[in-house]
């Protein structure tokens, strides 16, 4: 099956040379990928550029991201290709971008490196592009699978969090984990079934095994509605 896989940190400038992220190292999109691609699918990943896991990438083809708007072109590009089976985004992606840069005065500071003599400086955010919503609308018939890392809240609160992204984006399931959730993932399945899995070994496992169970009902199976049920 061809699949594409999404890892690694996206950022949002400030100037030239600073920006927002996320700490991410890429390790666990990496891991999957090479999972995959071992199982002998057609593995597509796209790698944000401050990813930092050295683990060489055995996907069949490799690309990089900077931006949450730059890989959005580039999975539409993508979309717009080939047909895929299959989608993992577990990129860590930036919930906000920087609309605007104000002094003390309050006045706009725009400048390809801003100096320290600016200043105590405001930054303005505003809401990046969020891929996942759009995956369906580019991929309408694969499987697809986000990503959710929790850290505020309990157990129940993570859980809803999952269920909430699936229901809203029309995917397949989230990987669920965080300090939110506790150790370990949970696979959590539109269907209502969870899976634990204590680390990133399982985990691509029990992932690739969803997989190959899922093609083989997804030939007319319509997206389902929200679960009604939670399965240990």
């Amino acid at each position: 099956m061809r699949i594409l896989i999404t890892c690694g940190p996206a950022y949002e400038p400030i100037d030239g040379a600073r920006r927002l992220t996320n700490l991410s190292t890429g390790r666990l999109g990496i891991a999957l990928a090479n999972h995959l691609a071992r199982k002998g699918h057609d593995v597509v990943c796209l790698k944000g550029e401050g990813a930092t896991d050295p683990t060489p990438l055995l996907a069949h083809s490799c690309g990089t991201f900077t931006t949450n708007d730059d890989l959005a072109l580039r999975i539409s590009q993508l979309a717009a290709l080939q047909d895929f089976d299959a989608v993992y985004h577990a990129a860590a992606l930036c919930d906000f971008r920087v609309a605007e840069t104000l002094d003390d005065a309050g006045a706009p500071v725009r400048s390809a490196k801003i100096a320290t003599r600016n200043g105590r400086l405001t930054l303005v955010l505003e809401p990046a592009t969020k891929i996942i919503a759009k995956l369906r609308s580019w991929f309408p018939r694969a499987l697809i699978v986000g990503w959710k890392f929790e850290l505020a809240g309990g157990r129940d609160d993570a859980l809803d969090r999952a269920w909430h992204q699936i229901d809203r984006n029309h995917t397949d399931a989230c990987v669920l984990n965080g300090a939110a959730y506790g150790p370990g993932f949970a696979v959590c399945e539109r269907s209502g079934r969870i899976r634990e899995c204590p680390d990133i070994g399982s985990l691509c496992l029990e992932l690739n095994d969803h997989l190959l169970l899922w093609s083989g009902r997804r030939a007319t199976t319509p997206l389902p509605s929200r679960p009604v049920h939670l399965a240990a």
